[in-house]
């Protein structure tokens, strides 16, 4: 192979090329996956009314959304999920994500409970001990 004369012997340089396109990529990667996120917790869902309901303080934690739906369908990443696998996605999302991970169940308000506890259960199995509920405000129920 032929050495460059304009390069003084010993120097070397590197093409930043590959790597730029591969930061860009991660970006838009983020970008989409972000967007997706913030949809998933925007599904049209009545939400249950509580008064001890508090606003979100730690926007930043790592959080996977569970929606339950009043048949007891389970939608978790915008796609329904079988109950029986939801422990080893769950399982999946903490190992992905850290220990400090978040669930954050939204359900129907007309949702037994009996839908509810099996979606409990699946995170405790997976080793998620961070659970919340989204509920609205009964002002803003109207």
């Amino acid at each position: 192979m032929r050495v460059p004369s304009n390069l003084k012997p010993g120097q070397a340089e590197f093409n930043m090329t590959p790597m730029i396109d591969v930061v860009f990529l991660l970006i838009i990667f983020f970008l989409v996956s972000s967007h997706l996120a913030k949809q998933e917790a925007q599904m049209p869902l009545p939400l249950p009314t509580a008064q001890s309901g508090q606003e979100i303080i730690d926007d930043q934690q790592p959080r996977v959304v569970v929606n339950i739906e009043v048949d007891g369908s389970l939608i978790l990443a915008g796609r329904r999920v079988p109950a029986d696998q939801l422990t080893e996605r769950l399982s999946a999302e903490r190992q992905r994500s850290g220990d400090s991970i978040e669930l954050r169940i939204r359900c129907d308000r007309q949702t037994p409970y009996a839908n509810v506890k099996p979606v409990m259960l699946a995170a405790t199995e997976a080793g998620i001990w961070s659970i919340a509920f989204s509920v609205i405000r009964p002002e803003d129920a109207r």
